[in-house]
């Protein structure tokens, strides 16, 4: 084994673990989320380990020209048989985009992801909040302090409730946000949004939203007399003016819903997200298009915006499908009713 440049050859071949390493190296301009950063190794460690079962050799001696289109194709199948289609789409993807970068890099001369079959996974459903009526009910009850904390913070509560159901913003998003994220003279405010990838994004801030986030910036005063807040300082705060943990965060969510009676109208696994959703499913209920939905939520893909648009259809043909007249009409035949009916 040779070492040149800080890579370890094996018979004059790169090891693939080193092509791995080089690959991150190469991603850090991006600035990958720590999440991405994780599922990216997860899908190479995966799909190598498996590799090492195919070609008999150990990983750590396993070298990029063991990538063949045979053994990716039997390692590829050996982990479809234990996942679902989105982990083994996410898998195949993570694989094509760091062997795209061997062959630009080049390490190999082309790359064999092109005859390894890919799952066509199908887009997630939404999973807004169930019920016409369940968003105002949940900022009602957030703003009369339903939520029985040792110490209530309404204004708090009302805002995080508000930043997923009129701006759509994600957990992450939410905890990233700053005072400067706060952009305009009053009247004209818009949110600043870094998402994900570092995709940048503005959503106006409409008079009621800026009278609750104004409210919340008062109660903070209130509340931490002594401590000095600058433009980079985190908005959103815990109870020791601390910037909110993720544990915090998804916490206050799960016990406003709890507190303001509709647990049972949250879709089973949505949190926070489930507000996100809500403002989505409400912007293609009123008529928004796909690329409005994309700007205003942050998507990469304009299929997932117009994901909402084709589940808002469906939504509305099983609601009317459930119309009770509808039992009546099923019992009809043909030729049943009379002319002068």
């Amino acid at each position: 084994m040779r070492i040149v440049g800080g890579y370890r050859y094996q018979d004059h071949v790169l090891l693939l673990l080193d092509a791995q390493d080089a690959f991150f190296l190469a991603r850090k301009p991006r600035k990958d989320s720590p999440h991405t950063t994780a599922a990216y190794r997860r899908d190479l460690s995966g799909i190598t380990t498996l590799l090492a079962g195919t070609t008999g050799r150990p990983v750590e001696h396993l070298t990029i020209q063991d990538l063949t289109v045979q053994a990716l194709r039997t390692a590829f199948g050996d982990f479809a048989d234990g996942h679902a289609k989105s982990s083994v789409a996410r898998a195949w993807s993570t694989w094509n985009q760091f062997l795209n970068f061997c062959v630009a890099d080049g390490m190999l001369d082309g790359n064999p992801m092109g005859a390894v079959v890919r799952p066509k996974a199908p887009l997630p459903s939404p999973k807004p909040l169930r019920g016409e009526d369940t968003p105002e009910r949940l900022i009602a009850a957030a703003a009369a302090g339903a939520r029985k904390a040792r110490d209530p913070w309404p204004e708090r509560d009302v805002l995080v409730i508000a930043l997923g159901l009129v701006a759509g913003l994600r957990s992450a998003e939410v905890r990233a946000l700053q005072r400067c994220s706060i952009v305009g003279r009053p009247g004209e405010q818009r949110l600043h949004v870094q998402g994900k990838a570092n995709r940048e994004r503005s959503i106006p801030i409409e008079a009621p939203l800026e009278r609750v986030i104004g409210a919340y910036l008062a109660s903070c005063e209130v509340r931490f007399p002594h401590q000095r807040f600058g433009p980079v300082s985190a908005l959103l705060l815990d109870y020791q003016g601390k910037p909110i943990g993720r544990g915090a965060l998804d916490y206050l969510v799960k016990t406003s819903y709890q507190w303001a009676g509709i647990r049972d109208q949250v879709p089973t696994g949505a949190n926070l997200h489930a507000l996100r959703h809500t403002f989505a499913t409400r912007l293609a209920e009123d008529g928004a298009n796909a690329a409005e939905i994309m700007a205003l939520l942050g998507h990469a893909n304009l299929n997932t915006s117009q994901n909402y648009i084709e589940a808002t259809g469906r939504e509305r043909r099983a609601a009317a499908a459930g119309n009770r007249t509808y039992r009546a009409l099923s019992g009809l035949e043909p030729g049943t009713t009379s002319p002068d009916s």
